[in-house]
C-alpha cells in the first residue's frame, strides 16, 4: 500500500492522523498540565522497563512468562489512554 493510500485508508475509517510535531507539542503541554497524563506516561515506562528485563532471562519461567503477557496487555491499555488524551486535547484546542 502507498502512502497516499495509507492516508486515505486511515481517513476513510475516521482516524485523523496527526502530525508528528503537532503530537509532540500536544504531549508535552499535557505532561506540563495533567497530572494523570504524566502518571500514565510514567507507569508506561516502568512497563517497557520490566518488559525488557523479562525479555533478557535466557530461560523464562511460567510466572515470568505470565507476567510478560500480563504487561503487554496492560501497556497497550495504557498507551490507548495516552493516546486518547492526545486526540481529545488536540480536538479542544
Amino acid at each position: 500500500m502507498t502512502p497516499n493510500c495509507e492516508n486515505q485508508q486511515i481517513e476513510k475509517e475516521g482516524i485523523v492522523a496527526m502530525d508528528i510535531s503537532v503530537t509532540e507539542a500536544v504531549k508535552d503541554e499535557l505532561f506540563k498540565g495533567s497530572q494523570v497524563f504524566r502518571d500514565l506516561v510514567q507507569q508506561h515506562q516502568n512497563y517497557e522497563k520490566r518488559l525488557t528485563e523479562l525479555a533478557e532471562l535466557t530461560y523464562p519461567n511460567d510466572e515470568e512468562l505470565l507476567e510478560e503477557s500480563t504487561l503487554k496487555k496492560k501497556k497497550l491499555i495504557l498507551k490507548d489512554e495516552i493516546f486518547g488524551m492526545i486526540q481529545k486535547h488536540s480536538k479542544a484546542h
